[in-house]
């Protein structure tokens, strides 16, 4: 049980630099199946630059979930969030990533995987804030930036036509791009996808943007379910895997073949304000054998607020609105005993400093339950003297009306989005 966080989470927090891509790593993707890795496995190219102590380590990737839940938020309010303030430099992407070819010759990127984002974005030869690793458009012979006309134009966000070519900008957790949208051959495993439609960045400013670019897998029109449609059927899965094993990866699964037949279902939601968000209905929480008493309210689906419950691969732990968060942690304190002391550590509320005997939490869904493993929401340090519950309220200064599946509490399960069913599954896998 021992998760050796500290090591975990430096590769959230700490200033990167890109190595050589692991020799050994480079050729295991097959037919439509990806290798899923963390950040900071050895198939991984990002290093911390300096060691942190558990106790920050912590408070880091506390201040990392709290820019993605604000980032969330702006994304449902369809307005700007000012970002989070911070003494520290925070790398807010997502923590999977998996490995993508662009081009012809293909030239490799390490792409985040983001579930709740929907445009593919690559930083491009002479771009102003990037990392050093960038796709060099020169270098294909069948890249082509798209020109104004091109009904692409008008599914980016305020697109812009200087010299001939769509260009546009948005905004991503605490950083800003300007991009041209282009298109190329984009091979996922051993498939090609060809005029593949992704953002080609020119500049780009803060600390958030995963280095090597972006794969959306939301499901908006520019995303990689819209694009594919012919070939994937709008539908994939994917096994996130442990903190813990570093040495191995997960997968990612493309299209329905292979896909796990028993699997139970939960309907997936259609919010008209953010329709790339996969929302389900989270009517209950269950803590141990007690379904705690949560106000209706705070697990209520509406599209007009954009409140719900949505499941993120980019934020590392679940998030939950305050009342609902509260009732949960009350039940689980009372489960642990009463008598324990309880400290904190960041914005964990509720964590131990003696050995514990948990209780189980349940997340119950229209159509399933999901009943998590300990490893799948407490957390250890080290030296194994503190153990923390790896939930939280939604920050006060987000002010969300969202819960947040987080990536955490999904590892180890294989989670299937069948778009043309509108459902998501969970079942328990061993990803590792």
């Amino acid at each position: 049980m021992k998760t050796h966080l500290m090591l975990v989470t430096l590769c959230f927090f700490s200033v990167v630099h890109v190595q050589g891509v692991n020799p050994k790593c480079s050729s295991q993707d097959q037919g439509s199946n990806l290798q899923v890795f963390h950040v900071f496995s050895p198939c991984s190219p990002f290093r911390p630059s300096e060691p942190l102590s558990w106790d920050e380590s912590v408070l880091q990737m506390q201040a990392k979930d709290q820019a993605r839940l604000q980032f969330l938020s702006s994304l449902v309010a369809r307005k700007s969030v000012v970002p989070i303030a911070s003494g520290r430099q925070i790398i807010q992407s997502p923590t999977y990533i998996v490995r993508a070819k662009i081009g012809t010759p293909p030239q490799t990127m390490l792409m985040a995987m983001d579930t709740s984002n929907d445009a593919a974005w690559i930083p491009c030869t002479g771009c102003v804030g990037c990392s050093s690793s960038v796709f060099s458009p020169v270098k294909s012979t069948t890249f082509k930036t798209l020109g104004c006309q091109a009904a692409q134009c008008k599914q980016v966000p305020n697109p812009t036509c200087g010299g001939g070519a769509c260009a546009f900008n948005l905004t991503y957790g605490g950083s800003t791009i300007a991009a041209n949208l282009s298109q190329d051959v984009v091979t996922l495993a051993t498939d090609a996808v060809p005029s593949y439609t992704f953002g080609c960045i020119k500049a780009a400013t803060g600390s958030s943007l995963p280095p090597q670019g972006l794969l959306g897998l939301g499901r908006g029109p520019l995303s990689l379910l819209a694009q594919t449609q012919n070939l994937y059927s709008s539908t994939f899965s994917y096994c996130l895997p442990s903190f813990k094993s570093l040495n191995f990866s997960g997968s990612l699964r493309l299209g329905p073949v292979g896909q796990p037949k028993r699997i139970k279902y939960t309907p997936l939601l259609k919010n008209p304000r953010r329709s790339s968000l996969y929302y389900v209905n989270l009517f209950a929480v269950r803590v141990g054998r007690k379904v705690v008493d949560i106000p209706s309210t705070a697990l209520a689906f509406n599209p007009t607020t954009g409140a719900g419950t949505i499941f993120d691969s980019g934020t590392v732990f679940t998030r939950l609105v305050t009342p609902a968060y509260t009732a949960v942690r009350d039940e689980f304190r009372r489960r642990v005993g009463r008598n324990l002391t309880v400290t904190s550590l960041g914005g964990f509320d509720t964590c131990y400093t003696v050995p514990i005997v948990s209780p189980t939490i349940t997340f119950m869904f229209s159509g399933m339950n999901v009943t998590l493993p300990q490893d799948n929401f407490l957390i250890h340090s080290t030296a194994g003297s503190t153990t923390c519950l790896a939930m939280a309220a939604a920050p006060d200064n987000v002010n969300s009306v969202l819960n947040v599946i987080a990536n955490m509490q999904q590892q180890n399960h294989r989670l299937l989005y069948d778009v043309p069913n509108s459902r998501l599954g969970v079942a328990r896998e061993l990803c590792t």
